[in-house]
């Protein structure tokens, strides 16, 4: 039996928090996406599959920005039993400069037979914007 839907969006959380590329993908439906609705420049909208979104991962783990945690995390579990709305902030550092990076985020799940299948994330573009900004900055 599959893992309840809630239970597998705790285990992408702490994938993606970790970076860790093998264990996100193997949440993921095969044909799953993830998508940003609101981005800066230069994110993509959509990933589908996991070819695209490993190697999104692997350039984003090439990226300045580092999760320590996500502090307050609410899981909203809905009518549909497939569906969790989660709201969370995520801490982090800018490494190139040790800033922190604060990062607001209400990201939606579809979860079928323990697999993402859509995994729809809402965040602060201008946060993330300026932590841009900040590591490319000079030292």
């Amino acid at each position: 039996m599959a893992a309840p839907a809630r239970e597998v969006v705790e285990q992408i959380l702490r994938a993606g928090r970790d970076l860790d590329a093998e264990t996100l993908l193997a949440l993921m439906a095969s044909d799953g996406y993830i998508e940003w609705p609101y981005r800066p420049a230069g994110v993509p909208a959509r990933l589908r599959g996991h070819a695209e979104i490993r190697a999104y991962l692997a350039s984003a783990a090439k990226a300045p920005i580092r999760w320590n945690e996500f502090v307050d995390v609410v899981m909203h579990e809905t009518v549909d039993p497939e569906v969790v709305i989660v709201e969370y902030e995520g801490h982090g550092t800018v490494t190139t400069t040790g800033a922190p990076y604060l990062q607001n985020v209400i990201a939606v799940f579809r979860v079928r037979a323990g697999r993402i299948i859509s995994w729809r994330d809402y965040f602060n573009p201008l946060a993330l914007a300026a932590a841009r900004v900040d590591a490319s900055a000079p030292s």
